[in-house]
């Protein structure tokens, strides 16, 4: 067990709390900066080595499903080792699994690229173990929406940054759709080495030892016969609830270059369009910060934010006819795709604070079997593609709509169930 100090988020003083919350944020910014890369990898590995759209999104399916393996473990870990000595281990587990692409290029390997991936997913579900609960537990519960949207912020910030800039290693204006895997070597050796001094600064940053597991005496009482986090429902079904919006959320990004190169776009024109969707998705969560809770509650937006979800996913499976905008000459569906940034902003941040509430000694396991909902984001936008490969691109799209409708029932009475 860990032997080092740890406090409650009350008995931190301001600057604990505040440096807390940069070193959080600079996590989210890592977590956002190696997330939606993917949006670029799967179109660029697809051509690469002439995939179905079936086959490109193993590179999602690799990624996420890590969080399906390591999240339970990853909280024995934080409990085992600590806090900063298990966001070690997450930040040298990203190096390694960046480093792999050096081999995997070399080779032509599209199974190394896979296996690379699948290395950075375990590192992020166990820095995403730590950090959720974290940010949740820092500061007064009806906040927690709050402190959430300004990590989705720099989430998002470097989900607009990581396709650019990685499209702009990778690609050439003169390329088309042809792609050179050796471009990848030098970047991802350099990213390696930049996470592994993160990792070491991390340890023996300032960051308190929190204890997350503090509880009320009332919550302890309510608590008192519990023995399993399968006691909760409204964790349970905020796991599900999770696992829907994450799935639906990576399908609106990592899915638009595709889409954007149905209408005749080339790669390269195409690449900007994730960044559009992550842009919106920063609006939503501005707009939260300022609202939240002052104007209106967390839970209030939730129903409003899943309600919009249902309403874009009808609008780009129905929505025709070709509309110019930003300079793109393409059909008017793929600009209600970018709006569901502004419906997935604030879902998250919803679901959280709601699916932990009241779970006192149990929170890390209980946000463990969240994090554990990630991998939503390796399975939905396999279906997306199996159904793109059969019916269309466009069509494919319906895989959205049960996922909000479902989002839509947490919201109102799902997070509200005590007992099953």
């Amino acid at each position: 067990m860990a032997t080092t100090t740890t406090k409650t988020a009350a008995s931190l003083t301001k600057r604990e709390t505040s440096i807390s919350i940069v070193i959080i944020a600079l996590m989210f910014f890592i977590f956002g900066f190696l997330s939606w890369v993917n949006a670029t990898l799967i179109p660029y590995f697809k051509n690469a080595f002439e995939l179905t759209h079936f086959q490109s999104y193993l590179v999602a399916f690799a990624f996420y499903i890590a969080y399906f393996v390591m999240s339970v473990p990853s909280s024995y870990l934080l409990k085992a080792v600590g806090f900063k000595k298990g966001m070690m281990v997450g930040f040298m587990a990203l190096a390694l699994g960046t480093f792999i692409f050096v081999p995997a290029a070399m080779m032509s390997t599209y199974e190394i690229f896979l296996l690379g991936l699948f290395t950075i997913g375990i590192g992020l579900a166990i820095l995403q173990t730590a950090a959720n609960p974290y940010i949740t537990i820092l500061g007064p519960k009806e906040r927690a929406a709050q402190r959430i949207s300004i990590m989705g912020i720099c989430n998002k910030f470097a989900g607009i940054i990581a396709p650019l800039l990685l499209a702009a290693v990778l690609l050439r204006p003169g390329d088309g759709d042809t792609v050179d895997l050796q471009r990848v070597i030098v970047p991802y050796a350099v990213v390696s080495v930049i996470l592994l001094l993160i990792g070491i600064w991390v340890r023996y940053s300032p960051l308190p030892e929190l204890n997350t597991d503090e509880e009320s005496e009332e919550v302890a009482v309510v608590n008192s016969t519990k023995t399993s986090i399968f006691q909760f429902p409204h964790l349970v079904l905020g796991a599900v609830a999770i696992f829907l919006h994450v799935g639906a959320q990576v399908i609106s990004i990592d899915t638009i270059i595709p889409y954007a190169q149905s209408m005749g776009l080339t790669l390269y024109d195409a690449k900007a369009f994730p960044s559009f969707t992550l842009t919106t998705a920063i609006v939503g969560y501005i707009f939260g910060i300022v609202v939240i809770p002052r104007f209106i509650s967390q839970t209030t937006m939730l129903k409003a934010v899943t309600i919009l979800g249902v309403a874009l996913s009808f609008l780009i499976v129905f929505a025709k006819g070709e509309v110019t905008f930003l300079g793109y000459s393409v059909d008017m569906s793929i600009w209600f795709i970018t709006l569901l940034g502004l419906s997935n902003s604030l879902t998250w941040a919803g679901i959280w604070p709601l699916a932990l509430d009241g779970l006192g000694r149990f929170t890390k396991v209980g946000a463990s079997l969240l994090i554990m909902g990630l991998c939503g984001n390796a399975i939905l936008p396999m279906f997306y593609g199996y159904f793109a490969d059969i019916y269309g691109v466009r069509e494919a799209y319906w895989v959205l709509v049960p996922c909000y409708l479902y989002l839509i029932y947490y919201a109102f009475s799902g997070h509200k169930l005590r007992r099953w």
